[in-house]
């Protein structure tokens, strides 16, 4: 019998490149026919990333990997201004969009095997250009969707949108009605790129939502008692398929400090603040923080970076955290308080010691709060974190509210007064919050077991990309 083969392309980000291994996990533990061959394009800013799928390669024969490497230098594209420099989402675009050629010879090499039959293409959000290559070999594409349902419908609304009113958002816009959310959407919490004219976003944006109409169906990294009314909104889109949530439970290295640390702390006690991977702030704003958590009482755990001097660079480690911090600060805090560098997000939440979260509202770190049972503040950053702010507070009522509009790129400063009456509300037993989290944390395990809904919802993805071939 022929090798039924998908081929992943995941943007090579460590969050996306995570929840898309996951998902290849599932799909080949679901049906032994299925087999992944995960195209991994390089990216010298993430040097990480080798050694993860060379460590999940490892785990699993059916998944394997190819490294897809730049023969050309990145396309620049029109210029623009100093005052408005590319944005991210479009130099992601970009970047993908021109390795389309290796990746077009890499599955032509991997089909020239005979015992090999194509299913299909699953692809990241933003490798959508890829779907005219899934096209040349005529097998349907899939978005894997590694954000929640309610903002791809977002996405899929701006074409509408575009059509009506033919331009980009403004900030001095009133509140947007979005069918993928049920009440009127603010517009200071909509992703910065939908604002911007010349750098890109709002076109790389348009073009996304436009493209994903020409594929078979989306795979979300959600669950539909997550989000039943986004999910339950989306029906006259291509199928939807909620199959999450996706979270890489493997144990880090290097982490035995802060566990150590933690299991010294007394039950449901300790506040954990982190901001992802791409997450940093400022010394004034460090210092807000800082007063805030001293006044507070509270026991903390706090991971901070350094911000990169690069427009796009990632934040890097400190090598003295006295120095941002205000004076005398460890030595008052220290029989409660630890600071550290990186921390493994989801070992800490899972931890028993951990009451609360304050997060930066990447939807990886708000699902795997929700799966740990974790109440959140929110702090978003960049990127769609104010969109997911407004969801997890206004939509669902599973956070609290330190702020939904902050925004990394702006010159905010949020007081020390703000961040503590937040983490009073969130570290309150009385909150209403905490009790919806933890009745949301067990659905989201039930979802996954045998009869869940995500464990229906990725059979029915199955059995539709075998129907591709009358493989059943």
């Amino acid at each position: 019998m022929k090798k039924l083969e998908l081929v992943f392309i995941p943007i090579p980000g460590y969050g996306h490149l995570k929840s898309a291994i996951e998902l290849a996990k599932r799909l080949v533990d679901r049906d032994e026919r299925l087999s992944i061959t995960v195209l991994v394009i390089s990216n010298p800013a993430q040097t990480d990333i080798d050694s993860y799928t060379k460590s999940s390669a490892a785990s699993n024969a059916r998944i394997k990997y190819t490294t897809i490497h730049p023969t050309d230098p990145l396309p620049q594209g029109p210029q623009p201004s100093s005052s408005s420099p590319i944005s991210l989402e479009k130099l992601a675009t970009l970047f993908i969009e021109s390795h389309k050629s290796q990746v077009e010879q890499a599955v032509r090499e991997l089909v020239s095997d005979d015992s090999t039959h194509l299913l299909g293409f699953v692809l990241d959000m933003f490798c959508s250009c890829m779907i005219d290559v899934a096209n040349k070999f005529k097998v349907p594409s899939y978005i894997f969707f590694t954000s929640n349902t309610a903002f791809l419908g977002f996405l899929l609304h701006l074409p509408i949108r575009h059509n009506q009113v033919g331009f980009s958002f403004n900030p001095s816009d009133p509140d947007s009605l979005i069918p993928s959310y049920q009440n009127h959407v603010p517009v200071n919490v909509l992703p910065g790129a939908v604002f911007d004219k010349t750098g890109g976003g709002y076109e790389t944006f348009l073009y996304l939502g436009t493209k994903f109409q020409e594929c078979k169906g989306f795979i979300v990294n959600s669950y539909v008692e997550l989000e039943p009314y986004a999910v339950n909104s989306m029906v006259a889109q291509p199928s939807v398929y909620p199959v999450g949530p996706l979270l890489d439970h493997n144990k880090s290295t290097g982490s035995i400090e802060i566990k150590n640390w933690l299991d010294k702390q007394p039950s449901k006690s300790v506040l954990f603040l982190c901001f992802g991977s791409m997450g940093s702030f400022k010394q004034p704003q460090i210092e807000q923080i800082a007063i805030a958590l001293e006044r507070s009482g509270h026991r903390f755990l706090w991971s901070i970076r350094q911000p990169s001097p690069a427009m796009h660079g990632a934040p890097s480690g400190y090598t003295s955290y006295e120095k941002v911090m205000p004076d005398g600060f460890f030595g008052r805090v220290k029989e409660r308080g630890m600071v550290c560098g990186w921390a493994p997000q989801i070992e800490v939440l899972a931890h028993g010691a951990v009451k609360g979260f304050v997060s930066h509202c990447g939807w990886n770190s708000i699902l795997e709060s929700m799966w740990c049972g974790v109440p959140i503040a929110t702090w978003p950053l960049n990127a769609e974190q104010q969109l997911n702010a407004f969801l997890v507070v206004r939509e669902l009522g599973l956070a609290v509210e330190l702020s939904l509009t902050y925004r990394s790129s702006g010159t905010e400063l949020v007081m020390a007064d703000q961040i503590e009456r937040a983490i009073d509300c969130l570290m309150d037993d009385t909150n209403p919050v905490r009790e919806r989290v933890e009745k949301i944390s067990q659905k989201s395990r039930k979802a996954l077991i045998n009869g869940g809904s995500s464990f229906v919802t990725l059979g029915k993805l199955v059995d539709d990309m075998l129907q591709n071939i009358g493989a059943e």
